[in-house]
């Protein structure tokens, strides 16, 4: 029974740091509000992937998984953004921007739960992804212009309600013999975040910056193929007409 607990116990401390996050960030501490949803982004990581070990899997698990997403990597970056850039703005235009992003978050949890994606791929940029940019892009409020960060803010919720596939590593393991190292990893993880929370966030935007740019890459490399694939189909078209008319 405790053993099949283990996964949601997971997905729980996922919610407890994005909770702790938002309370974070309102104390002005914003680099330790984002190492906490960088922390729960690996509990979220791992929450599956221990579950699918331990044959735990289950409904109740998916959808608490999908609730808590909403709050670590939905209404809490969007807090840490509002909190450290967005104060000074309009307050319309603020609390619109500040809602629409968990509002696309949800959006995104709720086609991933009923639509089925494509193997190796998701539909949309995951909202781990896009909250953990969120969170981490804040901390360079000083280096960028507010109207930038809006803008990315913007994109970032846009891209997760699109049709973009992102590739995905979840189908990527982990033994069962090997679930006793996932404590020990959350509590490396924990430590390291919490005595170097300024650089490892910063650190860890790139990556996650790239992931979110790597679909849009793909999704315009792809575009101009299916542009000459329509062509050839026309071309094809045309001339079997013409041959119908010349026939």
């Amino acid at each position: 029974m405790i053993t099949k607990s283990i996964p949601s116990l997971l997905t729980v401390g996922n919610l407890f740091l994005g909770v702790i996050a938002i309370i974070l960030v309102f104390n002005e501490k914003p680099d330790t509000a984002a190492m906490m949803v960088l922390i729960a982004m690996l509990l979220d990581g791992v929450d599956g992937r221990v579950a699918r070990a331990l044959n735990a899997q289950s409904e109740f698990g998916k959808e608490l998984d999908s609730l808590s997403d909403v709050i670590s990597f939905g209404v809490a970056p969007a807090f840490i953004m509002y909190v450290v850039a967005f104060q000074d703005l309009s307050p319309a235009l603020a609390w619109i921007v500040t809602a629409l992003f968990p509002i696309c978050g949800a959006l995104r949890l709720a086609r991933f739960n009923v639509i089925a994606s494509s193997p190796g791929y998701f539909i949309g940029l995951p909202i781990p992804a896009a909250g953990g940019v969120l969170a981490t892009l804040a901390l360079f409020k000083d280096d960028i212009a507010v109207s930038i960060l809006l803008a990315s803010t913007l994109a970032l919720a846009l891209l997760m309600v699109s049709t973009i596939k992102y590739p995905n590593f979840k189908k990527v393991g982990i033994p069962r013999s090997a679930v006793w190292v996932v404590p020990i990893i959350v509590a490396v993880s924990v430590v390291l975040g919490l005595l170097f929370k300024h650089q490892l966030s910063k650190i860890l935007f790139v990556p996650l910056l790239l992931y979110a740019l790597y679909g849009l890459k793909k999704n315009v490399s792809r575009r101009p193929k299916k542009r000459r694939k329509r062509g050839n189909r026309q071309d094809q078209s045309d001339d079997s007409v013409k041959s119908e008319h010349t026939a």
